[in-house]
């Protein structure tokens, strides 16, 4: 197992470096530390041949102007917060009005859009790179010191981790997210429509036309946001359901994990044979099937276009924090903050 660091680009006058995890089996995960973005995933399929399975760009001018957040860590917190304000404590926090007049991802200049402090970790069982970053109090509007670090470790079981720890010096706001777009085709051969997912959830968050939720819990019994046994991503995509319609065509919604740590949500391509098996220790999971992405320009020599990539979101629930019936995010004065998702590459067994 080794890690390779090299320059990825400059911002001004600032590098911004690539690191390639490869293990053992000759999986590779290719971060930099702009963002802490996920550039690229190498895993080999059914046939042994190995391709990226990641939707992403070859420079870093694509990421700082044109990315709709591949690959990205997301903060100070994911998803949506509506009107761009919440109340705490007593006082109201205004917050960047960055989507139809609410907040998303963090603001204008959320983590994917700052430089890490990185280092690398390398030993016999497993390697690890390490991102920190000081967020200021007030920045994006946010209250606090907050202190994060964000560890991405690869092992010889073709397992891959993200944890998170963060610790604030007040009582703060903290939903943290990676916003990889997956596609298990290999190298972007295909879109996701044929993808099938399962996912551990007997409910989904119903969301309205801003794609905010409600405060609705709904049931997935007999609708096509039902993935309990396994569906293709495309029932969704052609389903009339009004859900699906708003989200421009497709899934865009937050589902409750019924159990944690244990094969909750798991991806497959069956033509490739691939799958991904992910577990975390977080509530909820936003499944996403790139419905807003863009028919222009292009991804890694691809055509961009809808359908193109599948966002598996591990987090907590979107807009929890004017929602006081949801899990809350707020993360009190010096307690500390862990979160960990696990990615598990693997092939269909034969």
């Amino acid at each position: 197992m080794y890690i390779k660091k090299d320059i990825f680009g400059h911002v001004e006058s600032t590098p911004v470096y690539s690191f390639t995890l490869v293990n053992d089996q000759g999986v590779e995960i290719h971060c930099i530390n702009y963002g802490c973005v996920i550039t690229k995933i190498v895993t080999p399929d059914q046939q042994g041949k190995y391709e990226n399975i990641v939707l992403g760009f070859d420079n870093l001018d694509q990421y700082m102007t044109d990315s709709p957040f591949f690959g990205c860590v997301v903060g100070r917190v994911a998803g949506r917060i509506s009107g761009a304000e919440f109340e705490l404590n007593g006082h109201t926090y205004h917050l960047a009005k960055n989507e139809n007049g609410n907040h998303i991802h963090g603001g204008l200049h959320g983590f994917d859009k700052v430089i890490w402090e990185a280092s690398v970790t390398e030993k016999e069982d497993l390697i690890q790179v390490q991102f920190t970053y000081s967020s200021p109090n007030g920045e994006e509007g946010y209250p606090g010191n907050l202190d994060m670090k964000v560890t991405y470790t690869l092992n010889n079981e073709n397992e891959f981790s993200i944890q998170y720890d963060g610790i604030s010096d007040e009582t703060t706001l903290l939903n943290m997210t990676n916003h990889s777009y997956f596609n298990l085709s290999g190298d972007l051969k295909r879109d996701v429509l044929n993808h099938s997912l399962t996912l551990k959830s007997d409910q989904y968050l119903e969301l309205n036309n801003e794609l905010l939720p409600t405060g609705k819990l709904v049931n997935v019994e007999g609708t096509v946001f039902d993935f309990r046994e396994g569906r293709q991503i495309k029932t969704g995509v052609q389903s009339e359901d009004p859900q699906n319609q708003l989200a421009g065509g497709g899934y865009d919604h937050p589902f409750v994990l019924k159990e944690n740590n244990n094969q909750e949500i798991i991806l497959e391509d069956p033509e490739s044979g691939r799958t991904m098996t992910v577990e975390t220790d977080e509530v909820g999971v936003v499944v996403y099937t790139s419905n807003q992405l863009s028919d222009e320009g292009e991804v890694y020599g691809v055509s961009s276009r809808k359908h193109l990539g599948i966002c598996l979101e591990t987090q907590g629930l979107p807009d929890a924090i004017n929602n006081p019936q949801f899990p809350s995010w707020v993360l009190e004065k010096d307690k500390p903050f862990t979160s960990v998702t696990k990615y598990q590459f693997g092939v269909v067994k034969s």
